[in-house]
């Protein structure tokens, strides 16, 4: 019966153990795994939930007034990754699996949407620049057939919130046209 207990205790411990940096009770949101690459910490200050209104460019160029959404942000993968998903007013929800590859020296996000569900999720990579700022990139037309990338970038980013915004900028980043762009306020 010793045995059995000891065997018992080991095994539950075993397996704590291996998920120690997942959510939990006391971290509902994970904590950050110190075997994981040192940059999992980029997104450390947008950790949790933010209150948030998102703005999408219309048709006539002008700016719709917003909608009211929750971005939440947690680690997964027993803290060997970000995931981040937006809970809107309208029902409609996205995410992003976060991960960074050492051997690459960059993130790669993947995206998806209950709006618009796929079977391949669009990837953007990118890093934490020196001024603090997270860009990220995925190749993409702009509607006239020019090449270009979407570019994603967290900027103002802090314990109190953050902001993002999305942009098609050509090859040379000289021509940026903002298309949707995020205010957020720590909750």
């Amino acid at each position: 019966m010793k045995l059995f207990y000891f065997l018992f205790l080991f095994t539950s411990f075993t397996v704590f153990a291996q998920y120690e940096y997942d959510v939990s009770e006391k971290f509902p949101f994970g904590k950050a795994n110190p075997e994981a690459p040192e940059q999992i910490k980029d997104y450390e200050a947008m950790i949790g939930e933010c209150n948030c209104k998102s703005l999408t460019r219309n048709q006539d160029g002008t700016w719709s007034e917003g909608e009211d959404m929750i971005w939440r942000w947690k680690y997964i993968l027993n803290g060997m990754a970000v995931q981040d998903e937006t809970l809107k007013a309208d029902g409609g929800h996205s995410g992003s699996i976060r991960q960074y590859i050492a051997d690459s020296s960059r993130w790669y996000v993947h995206w998806f949407s209950s709006k618009t569900p796929t079977s391949t999720f669009p990837i953007w990579e990118g890093n934490k620049k020196e001024n603090g700022n997270i860009v990220l990139y995925s190749e993409q037309k702009a509607p006239n057939g020019a090449d270009g990338f979407f570019r994603l970038t967290f900027y103002d980013i802090s314990k109190s919130g953050y902001k993002w915004i999305g942009e098609w900028v050509d090859k040379t980043e000289s021509v940026v046209f903002p298309t949707w762009k995020i205010d957020c306020v720590r909750k």
